[in-house]
């Protein structure tokens, strides 16, 4: 580990103010001391910003407002978000392990780095940690890589359960910076790889993550999160599928669908949220949208079977979600 100063912040001006380009927040530490371990990440700072006031739960009649220091295992047992946002809390208790849950805040979860086994050996090529040095996994070992939404430059998955079933629902940002507070929907909020994977997302220097607000719907209450992986406890998806539906008369009214484990960031799926509106509820519409889930798919090497795996995932959690009371 190299040397870095240590500081902690006691109000949100001096965590903006300290929060200057080669600084990182830390709140769980979860993932940024894992890095900083393995030297892939080398801060010259660390603000502790565990002394902010961003924890509250606030369910409002149009919005759920969760503050980005609470705690994942703290909002996956919340009634409300159990009640009016179950896949939430399912893709919160899949995630990781109990003792990481309930010490990873919620915006250190949608901040996480990719889990690329070369991205973490600082002794392979990899474009993330070092623009311009290659891509180890195109050519490597790459059963667990991307085939949606990957480049020339990097096919590392987007680790987050909970970003998935957040996009899903039109999450949103609550940002604040220097020029003071902003908003941003979640799902513009990730960066594809491109030529400039380096960057993953729109979050500047000496900016916060405040709050994640989600919009209360119909089909937020009806939904669920399936997360397909080699063990069932503490790994990273191969799959998963993020399904909230709105049922009517026996006719899909509203789906809302993202998916995980495939995409460079988390992936919405549109094509079959339109191959779903409108259409009887049964198992042939369900088949029939779930074969659209991976188009556009560029496999590697070794991960080919993604692709009906994610159109299994898909179809399966429709089916689940849809014979919900």
């Amino acid at each position: 580990m190299y040397p870095f100063a240590f500081t902690k912040a006691a109000d949100e001006s001096g965590a903006l103010a300290a929060g200057t380009t080669g600084a990182r927040y830390v709140a769980g530490g979860t993932t940024l001391i894992d890095l900083m371990r393995e030297t892939v990440e080398r801060p010259e700072r660390v603000i502790d910003i565990n002394a902010l006031p961003y924890r509250d739960i606030d369910l409002q009649q149009t919005r759920l407002r969760v503050g980005s220091l609470v705690r994942m295992t703290e909002m996956a047992a919340h009634a409300v978000v159990r009640e009016q946002f179950p896949m939430i809390s399912q893709a919160l208790e899949l995630s990781a392990s109990a003792q990481l849950r309930n010490m990873a805040s919620i915006g250190g979860n949608l901040l996480q780095r990719p889990r690329c086994l070369y991205f973490r050996d600082v002794s392979a090529a990899c474009n993330r940690r070092s623009p311009g040095a290659g891509c180890s996994a195109i050519g490597g070992h790459n059963r667990t890589h991307a085939i949606l939404g990957a480049s020339e430059a990097c096919v590392a998955t987007h680790p987050s359960d909970l970003a998935v079933a957040l996009i899903a629902l039109d999450a949103v940002l609550v940002v604040r910076g220097p020029d003071g507070e902003s908003t941003v929907p979640l799902a513009d909020f990730y960066r594809r790889p491109g030529d400039t994977p380096d960057r993953e997302n729109n979050l500047g220097a000496g900016h916060l993550i405040v709050a994640v607000e989600v919009p209360v719907t119909p089909e937020a209450r009806r939904s669920g999160y399936l997360k397909v992986r080699d063990r069932e406890s503490y790994e990273f998806a191969l799959t998963s599928a993020a399904v909230a539906l709105d049922i009517r008369n026996g006719l899909v009214r509203v789906a809302r669908i993202a998916v995980g484990g495939v995409g460079t960031v988390p992936w919405r799926l549109p094509a079959v949220e339109r191959a779903l509106a409108g259409r009887p509820a049964n198992a042939a519409t369900w088949r029939a949208a779930a074969s659209l889930a991976a188009d556009g798919a560029q496999p590697l090497s070794d991960n080919g079977f993604k692709v009906p795996l994610l159109q299994r995932t898909v179809e399966r959690q429709l089916a689940t979600v849809a014979a919900l009371p």
